[in-house]
């Protein structure tokens, strides 16, 4: 695939335009601030692609960005080039059933991951990744919808993501053919089958990949030791709200470390969901944690920093993405891109307010603590419940058979 081009800054007229790093294995790796910015290196990326694309998405929505990625995917079907894309059943329903129909005419291949049924609608597939040629792939937070199209001041929501080259993106791509081969199975075979763990693929990145389930996480593991001996933790993350013992390897981390910042949603499209992280900023904050609220527009962005090492991908610190939906995130090891991300990060605090102490103090009115006490039941413990009581209900019913 011919390389990317420059790409056009995607916020303020200031910012440089982004630049490939080479980390110490040989990987390169791209750092994308803005959902703009993802956005338009994918499409580059699909327009230049000569042997295969493979588009993996949770929201994929019919709009003008939409469909630019559909004509840039006709049209590398038109030339010859094999196309698959994986949709998750319930994030995209929306989506019209002939929307791909001249795509798939050329060959093109589109895949629904868990078609909803009543029994197993709770587990979803959340990953957002691309791979075109075996030769670059790209991974964040996007879907594919207006919302995400815009710098994360001005407009659109605040997101973004890496593009990445080198040997993981072989195993980004078998990853991704294994999710497409299991998608219209029954949610407990998928479980039991799907890539799950850590793949170390050099000394520098580790591609962690996710799915359902109550007792191992890939991602949870491999950011709970790396909190262990952190000096300087920045966590920016769309939904808050980490359960049990990640939750305290977090408190523990911010206790011991010399700076440990969060950068959490002042603006949330699941208000409820706000209002459940919001009653766990006391505790951070006695722990000596730095909160900020992005402030301009929804905050949508999963990126964490821990001293040298990066976290980027699909999963938010919260049940869901930690127990039940499938997941994907890349650690990279690389001093110059940890600086890149925190230079993001600093930029997103001057849009952003310092949230005082005093007020997340104990609610004082009865609605308030009736509120919050809600919220956490709901997205705690009555998602968790349901999930667990599905996967007990599909295997034993496998095991029957």
């Amino acid at each position: 695939m011919p390389p990317i081009a420059s790409i056009p800054a995607p916020t303020l007229s200031s910012t440089p335009p982004p630049s490939w790093l080479k980390t110490r294995d040989g990987h390169e790796v791209l750092w994308l601030d803005s959902g703009r910015a993802l956005l338009a290196a994918q499409l580059q990326a699909i327009k230049g692609a000569q042997s295969s694309i493979r588009l993996e998405q949770y929201i994929y929505r019919a709009s003008d960005v939409a469909e630019r990625y559909r004509e840039a995917m006709t049209a590398a079907a038109r030339r010859g080039v094999s196309v698959t894309i994986l949709l998750d059943h319930a994030g995209s329903i929306s989506l019209p059933g002939d929307y791909f129909s001249e795509l798939e005419s050329l060959g093109g291949k589109l895949v629904w991951f868990n078609p909803v049924r009543r029994r197993f609608w709770s587990f979803r597939d959340h990953r957002k990744l691309l791979v075109v040629d075996e030769d670059t792939a790209f991974i964040g937070g996007c879907n594919i919808a207006p919302e995400y199209e815009g710098d994360g001041v001005i407009e659109g929501w605040r997101d973004g993501g890496i593009g990445i080259r080198g040997p993981v993106v072989h195993h980004l791509a078998l990853a991704f053919e294994k999710q497409v081969d299991q998608a219209p199975k029954q949610i407990w075979k998928v479980r039991r089958q799907s890539s799950w763990g850590r793949i170390e693929v050099s000394p520098d990145v580790t591609l962690l990949l996710t799915r359902p389930g109550f007792h191992q996480n890939a991602f949870d593991e491999a950011l709970r030791h790396d909190l262990h001996h952190a000096r300087d933790v920045a966590i920016t993350c769309a939904y808050f709200l980490p359960p049990g013992r990640t939750r305290r390897a977090l408190q523990k981390a911010a206790r011991r470390a010399e700076r440990f910042r969060l950068l959490l949603a002042g603006k949330c499209d699941v208000p409820m969901f706000q209002s459940a992280s919001r009653a766990q900023y006391r505790k951070f904050q006695g722990k000596g944690a730095q909160i900020y609220e992005y402030q301009p527009q929804v905050l949508h962005a999963k990126t964490l920093v821990v001293d040298d090492a990066v976290y980027v991908g699909s999963s938010n610190l919260d049940p869901r993405s930690l127990s039940i939906n499938f997941e994907m995130m890349i650690r990279i090891e690389c001093p110059e891109l940890a600086q890149q991300v925190l230079a993001t990060f600093e930029r997103d605090l001057e849009h952003s307010s310092l949230v005082e102490k005093v007020r997340w103090r104990r609610p004082t009115t009865w609605w308030k603590r009736l509120k919050q006490k809600i919220a956490w039941w709901l997205f705690v413990r009555l998602d968790l419940s349901i999930a667990q009581s599905m996967l007990q209900d599909a295997e034993q019913r496998g095991g029957e058979r």
